[in-house]
């Protein structure tokens, strides 16, 4: 089978519609709608139903999924494989958002390395979008995100609850978005709340959709923004940023996304040493 169906199958199931993979895709809908058909064609059923809400899975389609992502990992690991140097028993690649490598993910990569020192580490940066799609695909094989989606095959633990605390340059700002105000896009579930507890704010002048670029901007040139508390600790503990008093702290819970099938030795020691990081950290963060 061509692995190339199998991918565009799981590129459907990520992005829930046919117009939606052909955007992942960079193909037009057409393109995706014939490589289905081709693909069913070859097994012999129908793997999705389409409707206005967008695809969902037949039968056949959730039975067909266990293989396709075995199929594609499969060829992924080979390709991996192929290109691991010499030296090392095997690679992981792990995904994050930037805001969680921050103190979290890049902590746990010296930890991993003493823990499977044959094991070959890749590190990945993107948002969730391209994170799930990695991890249908098989090119990831963890990942960790704000905003997951439930798909077959996949496992979606809570990782941790970020503390999203409203800083700024000077120790008197108001516990409310002022001019110098900074949003950070911390995802739709962020923003939800943002907008609930200051429904008259009617926009920032500088928006941005990752943390680390506005957290650079106020501390050259002022302002005040929303932050993971484990962020700025210690930017908080030296006076460098002064947490806002009165302002609503919002929360973020943070997942770790890995295939459900049991796992190899490096995998589960990759998942444990997250989790008890993640754990540690935490504690750290309330004593903070």
């Amino acid at each position: 089978m061509d692995t190339e169906l199998a991918r565009t199958f799981l590129t459907v199931l990520a992005a829930g519609s046919f117009i939606g993979a052909a955007e992942l895709l960079h193909v037009s809908q057409s393109t995706v709608s014939a490589r289905i058909r081709a693909l069913e064609e070859q097994l012999g059923c129908s793997l999705f139903v389409r409707n206005k809400a967008g695809t969902r899975l037949t039968a056949a389609g959730r039975q067909f999924h266990k293989h396709a992502a075995v199929l594609v990992r499969t060829v992924e690991q080979a390709r991996q494989d192929a290109g691991t140097p010499s030296g090392f028993d095997g690679v992981l690649t792990v995904g994050g958002r930037f805001g969680l490598w921050e103190e979290l993910l890049l902590a746990w990569l010296p930890l991993m390395r003493r823990a499977a020192p044959g094991i070959l580490l890749r590190a990945e940066i993107g948002f969730e979008e391209e994170l799930m799609r990695g991890l249908l695909e098989g090119r990831l094989d963890i990942a960790v995100m704000y905003t997951p989606q439930s798909r077959p095959g996949l496992a979606v633990e809570r990782l941790l609850e970020e503390r999203l605390v409203l800083v700024a340059s000077e120790p008197e700002a108001p516990p409310a978005p002022a001019r110098d105000y900074v949003l950070v896009d911390w995802g739709p579930e962020f923003l939800a709340q943002h907008n609930v507890f200051f429904p008259a704010f009617s926009g920032a002048g500088l928006m941005v959709n990752i943390g680390w670029l506005g957290l650079q901007h106020i501390r050259r040139h002022g302002g005040s923004g929303y932050f993971p508390l484990r962020l700025v600790a210690d930017e908080l503990r030296r006076g460098r940023l002064h947490r806002v008093p009165d302002a609503p702290e919002f929360r973020l819970p943070a997942y770790l996304v890995h295939p459900e099938e049991p796992a190899d030795a490096a995998l589960d020691a990759a998942l444990g040493l997250m989790r008890g990081l993640a754990a540690s950290g935490h504690a750290e963060e309330e004593e903070a």
